[in-house]
């Protein structure tokens, strides 16, 4: 009886540990699931984190800040094509195959909504709610685009606005209209080893959108009007691409491939002293004052774009971050997001990178401004003033997809204006059905 009486002592201690054991191991992978363990500051974890090319050192700055701060998570900088569209369909291939290659991404300012109904994404306001996050720090614009369905889908990293980079070596007064500009670039290239009058993004991919809506919106026109209706065939709009047009490619001051032209090439072309005007987003500061690759630093004035009969209109731009609903370390994710959007990654940001900060509060720090002084100049403030976002539209990539198309047909002289404009009415429509 002593015998069988130690020996089930025994067993009933065994039962215990196993017990203890299994309850530990499910409460690992219950929090796990939800975020990642509590633990997670003792493990080392390597993230992936996609994004376009950078070409300042912004990102390298930022990331070696973070890894100092979090000595157990390292970051490995995925570079994805730097034309958006490639760049939106690589990650909808990756989740569409319920990829966790990729942890977290940068999403144009258009992404997010489509993403989130996508199941892409991973809502944010658990981790936002625990960590206690104002969001009312952010830029209103920016921090709305990323709500869908009444959750945050992804945070912004730094906002934009279209702007006029101009050299005032040459240009005394920037122009106010589009004629001025024309007048302007005419008279000042080929000289001070300048080559042409101005640069802008006109190849047929986002960024030629991002410009005709600035073209449109100086006359009133719309691609999508506020209400979400295709407005885009209308005698505002047909002007605002007559002028697209008469700047592009009929004034003679831009390149001959300007058809070719994306942000790097147009970065490129200013800051090798090629161009007396280049259409660009704020970053471009940063690189046109580099001494080390720019040929015009101490010679870049920035301001708002050139107006139409209805005013000046900025195409509003940026980008936001959001976590791959499949990353096998959403916590891990969690904090790199939230260091890189936060105060102290956005000012990085801001003074390596030229980048317009989202928190708004970085506007009247000091270093911002030293570094970014034009943050503080008229013609920035006037761009974000006058920020014009593109169609809101939940199909936003085929209607952009059709923009392009038709613009680059009208550029092209295959379309006209007119036509154009009437060609791309009757594929919205149909599209937005």
């Amino acid at each position: 009886m002593k015998k069988l009486s130690f020996l089930m002592v025994i067993v009933l201690a065994f039962g215990l540990i196993l017990t203890a054991c299994s309850s530990s191991k499910d409460d690992s992978s219950s929090s796990s699931s939800d975020g990642g363990s509590k633990d997670s500051k003792d493990k080392d974890v390597t993230l992936v984190y996609a994004r376009g090319k950078d070409t300042t050192d912004a990102t390298k700055s930022m990331i070696a800040a973070f890894e100092k701060e979090h000595p157990n998570i390292h970051i490995k900088v995925q570079e994805e094509p730097n034309d958006t569209g490639k760049q939106h369909d690589a990650y909808v291939t990756a989740f569409n195959a319920k990829s966790s290659a990729i942890d977290v991404i940068n999403m144009d300012v258009v992404w997010p909504a489509e993403f989130a109904q996508a199941g892409y994404t991973l809502p944010l306001d658990r981790f936002i709610q625990q960590d206690n996050v104002d969001l009312s720090q952010y830029n209103k614009g920016a921090l709305s685009a990323a709500q869908f369905n009444g959750k945050q889908w992804a945070l912004p990293i730094f906002i934009d606005a279209g702007v006029l980079f101009y050299r005032t070596d040459l240009v005394k007064s920037p122009p106010k209209t589009w004629d001025e500009l024309i007048a302007d670039a005419k008279k000042f290239q080929g000289k001070n080893g300048t080559k042409y009058g101005m640069a802008l993004q006109a190849k047929q991919y986002e960024g030629l959108v991002c410009n005709a809506v600035e073209y449109l919106g100086s006359y009133g026109g719309a691609f999508v009007d506020s209400n979400g209706n295709v407005a885009v065939n209308s005698p505002e709009t047909v002007k605002g691409l007559k002028e697209l047009k008469k700047v592009a490619v009929d004034s003679g001051i831009t390149p001959d491939n300007v058809t070719n032209f994306e942000e790097t090439d147009t970065d490129n072309s200013f800051v090798e002293g090629q161009t007396v005007f280049a259409r660009n987003w704020p970053y471009m500061w940063a690189d046109a004052n580099d001494k080390d690759k720019s040929k015009v630093v101490g010679k870049v004035g920035v301001a708002a774009i050139p107006a139409g009969d209805k005013g000046s209109a900025s195409a509003l731009g940026g980008w936001q971050m959001g976590i791959n609903k499949y990353s096998k370390h959403p916590q891990e994710a969690w904090e790199f997001l939230k260091f890189m959007t936060g105060k102290e990654g956005e000012k990085i940001q801001a003074i390596k990178g030229g980048s317009a900060p989202a928190i708004m509060s970085l506007y009247q720090d000091p270093d911002v401004l030293k570094a970014n002084p034009f943050f503080k100049e008229k013609g920035f403030t006037d761009a974000v003033a006058n920020a014009t976002s593109r169609p809101v539209a939940p199909n936003y990539q085929e209607i952009s997809s059709i923009i392009q198309i038709h613009v680059s047909k009208m550029l092209a002289g295959q379309e006209t204006p007119e036509q154009s404009a009437a060609n791309m009415e009757k594929e919205m429509k149909a599209a937005m059905k």
